[in-house]
């Protein structure tokens, strides 16, 4: 109990996403332009289809709350990762800012997973079931939707973040990535972490399972109704509108995967840090862009915004 006790008062140490000194110059400035990016691209598509009657439909909704994740997201990381490239060595961090960073990073993790899900779910709705879409995709649904995908966030990373602060850290305190997560803490515990490896094989498996084959089961059926319809102008449109959404998937699916369920043979710290950075900084930034640069309604909304017409 008492070196468990002595656990919640240490400082950890973030080595940061390199230990070349000649790169840390380069990469504050190119993840500060990332975050700047990031932080205007979500912010402004939040506003947009706040203040656009045109995009207010469920779909828009989604997108908005995607942003909002995101942004969120970004935020947790992001700047502690920005003051280590400054600091360098003597970046440290707080037991309870540590425990308090891995907490909200599961759950914006697995929220956007299980938004992602329910986008795939509108798209299904809007695609294979039209004269049904307004009643079925009803404000109130979408909103119940958005509340359920938030509640699943917070639930894992309850389970997750109590269980590591159920373990002690008497080993080193040197954490060897940019953030505190899971895995790299785990491997600093001097306690039995074989729970909290079991708890991260379920959960990170059943969030990632679950929103995979949900998707893959709604564009199944998406598909097969895109390839009975007659017109190839009707097949294009449907096809546009889906691009996006599967652009975003498989990026944010892709680099999960690579990064949790990989063999354990292949295990690279560099290999993990890159893959983090990707679905940390970067499918933060790239999300506004493939919903805003694929999408004719929200260039509209944004020119009508701009130049009033």
């Amino acid at each position: 109990m008492s070196i468990r006790n002595l656990s919640t008062t240490i400082k950890f140490v973030l080595v940061g996403l390199t230990q070349q000194p000649e790169l840390q110059l380069p990469l504050f400035l190119l993840f500060l332009g990332i975050y700047v990016a990031t932080v205007v691209g979500n912010l402004g598509l939040i506003v947009l289809i706040a203040i656009s009657p045109l995009l207010h439909t469920p779909m828009y909704y989604f997108i908005s709350s995607l942003s909002f994740v995101d942004l969120c997201y970004s935020s947790v990381i992001t700047p502690k990762m920005l003051v280590n490239f400054l600091f360098g060595k003597n970046n440290m961090i707080l037991y309870s800012e540590c425990m308090a960073q891995l907490y909200f990073f599961v759950v914006f993790v697995v929220s956007e997973g299980y938004l992602l899900t329910a986008m795939a779910y509108d798209r299904y709705v809007a695609i294979c079931s039209p004269l049904l879409y307004n009643m079925i995709m009803s404000p109130r649904v979408c909103s119940l939707l958005v509340l359920v995908v938030f509640i699943l966030g917070f639930l894992s990373a309850l389970a997750h973040t109590s269980a590591m602060m159920k373990l002690s850290f008497c080993k080193s305190h040197i954490i060897s990535h940019y953030f505190c997560d899971v895995l790299p803490l785990l491997n600093l515990s001097c306690s039995n972490t074989h729970l909290n490896e079991l708890l991260l094989f379920i959960i990170a498996g059943f969030n990632t399972l679950v929103p995979t084959l949900a998707v893959f089961i709604s564009y199944a059926f998406i598909f097969y109704s895109i390839l009975h319809i007659r017109s190839s102008e009707g097949r294009s449109k449907a096809f546009s509108t889906c691009s996006s959404h599967l652009m975003a998937v498989g990026i944010f699916f892709g680099s999960i995967t690579f990064m949790y369920f990989k063999p354990p043979s292949s295990n690279s710290l560099e290999q993990e840090k890159v893959s983090s950075v990707f679905y940390t900084t970067v499918i933060p930034m790239l999300n506004p862009l493939i919903y805003s640069l694929r999408n004719k309604d929200v260039k509209k909304a944004l020119r009508k915004v701009l130049v009033g017409r």
